[in-house]
């Protein structure tokens, strides 16, 4: 059989261009391949026939010259019509025949999963491979103490709300850090902008801001307005819920209701400052979209009427039969008069799930608020999707539903993001006309966790046969999750490490499996690794998409599953050392194109280590991890990554269980190889551009052998 080593394509602009086209506009597809055989290549085109049928066309693409580091490329110009472009490569030579699709060679009869390019779906160019931080609002920042939950406040969930005044004390275990509140606010955020621009941040992820009586805000009251206690209170009535009486008509200072109007809109105010702010600085705002349900004291539903004084209200679904949103929900014939007979998210009577299908009104109500708040004066940069695949009822209503949301999102601010949390495949939705993009759990969290740590995301098992299973990786990393993706919907996804749903990354590093109603807070600091939670920083800082920081990770916050995750950022008692790594990460991710536009390949690597390229036709980057408790000494062949074999690599960054440096070092490439020694739970990147090369003048004047051509 022929050698394969030089055969490539994916999507990325060396091999496709356009990356992202519309229908009528031709395109050139290249395929690398090594010089070594008389190839003969072919383009074969998938065809869908009007009865289903499969039919493929193959094209001849055309030989090129041997250029760069030996490699000929071959090529085909194809003009697009309206229907996706599916594609795979033949390759043939007298050695033999193989199949080149998106997993690869193949020398089955069949290909596996085809390239796709979708015509008209483009995604925002600012999005791809920026680096995101997520804030849970409350445990932030506290910029204004005035606008604090005040202990009694008002009545939730059969507590009443509590003001946590130890900024630096854990939550409660599971069942009441949902009335208890730090005091972080949007103006917290606003302070804190300088220090996100100097960590190198991007793009900021608010969890939900809306109206809500609870800590998360995922049961939203009131979509059109930003929570006052988040924002600002100028107009106190100052009465608390009164001693024994559980009824919020009498919480007077509880906000959005009759006589909070200019707290709601100092708040939408403060909002849009933040995002002005925010945009002088270079750094976009993404907000928190929870359509799907929202909370059972929503103005909508009203069920403790706290709305009924408001003049001109014309009252909620749960009071009155004739309230206009009545079929915003979905009651059972018993469900009159006032009993919580409404369908419910997961069954949830104060998450009353919302009945867009039988409701046009509905839909326009959450179609205005898409546009309302990526617009002036508002200029959010886009929306994170809450459960977006259980919005409706059918998955064919759902389809319907995103496509008119991108429609009025789009046409309000043709540069805002859409990015839905999501499990598993998600190739129906990332077709060209719903969401740009996905939270990536499926192809990036999930395994760089088993890889690194041997746990799921949530904590709850450990498997030590996951950890350092290279194997594995692999196959998660590629598998059903990764292929849903479109080049655009791939280099915007959301990589995170940790998030507010699962436990911090680096408390996953000490194999607990556990929460912290079980195992205590206290048990989420003990064990833990920093050598291998910052190899794992280091796969997401090179990595196709978007890294995302979950806020305080940087800074060495630990933490079980939610609540344990949603601990305070620790403002004054970061982990400096760990804060100096992010910022040094984040740095190198953002100064080589690489590792932002370039494409990805895997390289034969021994047990426990990760071996994996990024390249462009002008640089490349190595990046080595490896997650076994001894040393490893091997060869990688970097010809693939487009490398010379006299080449000379720099050093960008090294991790190891002492600490991390970004002293330059100078590797050569000997004959095609680079031969490096890892020592145990150690990371490593290394550096090419073209015209890096040996001097031997250089190396005598300087001890160097670096320099350019």
């Amino acid at each position: 059989m022929f050698d394969i080593s030089g055969i490539f394509h994916d999507m990325t602009d060396q091999f496709l261009s356009p990356t992202q086209a519309d229908p009528g506009e031709p395109v050139e597809i290249t395929l690398r391949t090594g010089d070594g055989e008389d190839f003969h290549v072919e383009l074969v085109r998938r065809v869908i026939e009007e009865d289903g049928s499969d039919l493929y066309v193959r094209k001849p693409m055309r030989r090129g010259a041997v250029i760069g580091n030996g490699f000929r490329f071959f090529r085909t110009r194809i003009r697009l019509d309206q229907r996706p472009l599916e594609y795979f490569f033949e390759v043939r030579s007298p050695a033999g025949k193989i199949l080149y699709d998106r997993l690869g060679p193949t020398e089955g009869g069949t290909p596996r999963v085809l390239f796709k390019l979708i015509p008209g779906f483009h995604t925002p160019a600012w999005a791809e491979g920026a680096v995101m931080y997520q804030i849970f609002p409350d445990r932030f920042c506290n910029g204004d103490p005035t606008n604090d939950v005040l202990d009694g406040e008002y009545s939730y969930l059969g507590g009443r709300s509590a003001r946590v005044r130890d900024w630096n004390r854990p939550p409660s275990p599971e069942g009441a850090d949902f009335r208890e509140f730090y005091g972080g606010d949007l103006q917290g955020i606003i302070d804190k902008l300088d220090y996100l621009q100097e960590l190198g941040i991007q793009a900021i992820y608010l969890n939900p801001v809306f109206c809500s009586p609870s800590t998360h805000k995922y049961d939203t009251q009131d979509y059109a307005h930003i929570d006052p206690h988040l924002g600002r209170i100028v107009t106190d009535r100052g009465d608390l819920l009164p001693p024994g009486d559980p009824d919020n008509r009498h919480a007077t200072r509880y906000i959005s209701r009759v006589g909070s109007e200019e707290n709601l809109e100092a708040s939408d105010a403060l909002f849009a400052l933040l995002v002005k702010k925010a945009h002088e600085r270079g750094i976009r705002v993404i907000l928190d979209g929870v359509f799907n349900h929202c909370g059972s004291f929503n103005r909508w539903m009203d069920r403790e009427r706290i709305y009924e004084q408001t003049p001109g209200y014309p009252g909620g679904a749960y009071a009155s039969a004739e309230s206009p949103y009545r079929d915003f929900f979905t009651f059972t014939e018993d469900a009159w008069p006032c009993n919580p007979h409404y369908e419910g998210w997961w069954n949830y009577d104060t998450l009353p799930k919302l009945n867009y299908e039988g409701s046009e009104r509905l839909v326009e109500e959450i179609l205005a608020i898409a546009r309302k708040w990526v617009s002036p004066p508002y200029n959010a940069d886009g929306w994170r999707l809450d459960v977006a695949a259980d919005l409706g009822h059918s998955p064919e209503y759902n389809h319907r539903f995103w496509q008119r949301f991108r429609q009025a999102v789009k046409e309000a601010n043709p540069e805002a993001v859409i990015i839905a949390e999501h499990y598993g495949d998600a190739g129906s939705w990332l077709s060209g006309g719903e969401w740009d993009s996905v939270m990536n759990y499926d192809a990036f969290m999930e395994p760089v966790s088993w890889f690194f740590t041997g746990m799921d995301k949530h904590s709850d098992r450990y498997d030590p046969e996951a950890v350092g299973n290279e194997e594995r990786f692999w196959g998660e990393i590629g598998g059903a999750g990764a292929r849903s993706f479109s080049k655009g919907s791939l280099f915007m996804a959301m990589n995170q490490l940790s998030n507010h749903d699962h436990s911090r990354f680096l408390t996953r590093t000490n194999g607990k499996a556990g929460r912290s109603s079980t195992l205590g807070t206290a048990a989420a600091e003990e064990g833990i690794d920093p050598a291998v939670f910052r190899e794992a920083v280091l796969v997401q800082m090179t990595w196709p998409g978007a890294p995302t920081l979950y806020y305080g990770d940087e800074a060495g916050v630990c933490g079980f599953t939610d609540p344990d995750n949603r601990r305070t950022y620790p403002w004054g008692h970061e982990d400096r050392a760990l804060l100096a790594f992010h910022r040094d990460v984040i740095r190198i991710h953002r100064e080589n194109p690489e590792l932002i536009h370039g494409s990805l390949m895997p390289l034969p690597s021994k047990r426990g280590v990760l071996a994996y390229g990024r390249f462009t036709a002008e640089s490349a980057c190595l990046i080595l991890l490896n997650r076994n408790p001894y040393s490893v000494t091997d060869e990688y062949d970097v010809r693939p990554l487009g490398i010379p074999e006299d080449a000379v690599m720099r050093q960008l960054i090294m991790s190891t269980p002492a600490g991390y440096h970004t002293a330059a070092e100078e590797r050569y490439v000997k004959v095609g190889f680079l031969t490096v020694t890892l020592s145990m739970n150690t990371g490593m990147i290394f550096k090419y551009a073209r015209g890096m090369v040996r001097d031997e003048e250089n190396f005598l004047a300087h001890g160097r052998f670096l320099s350019f051509t």
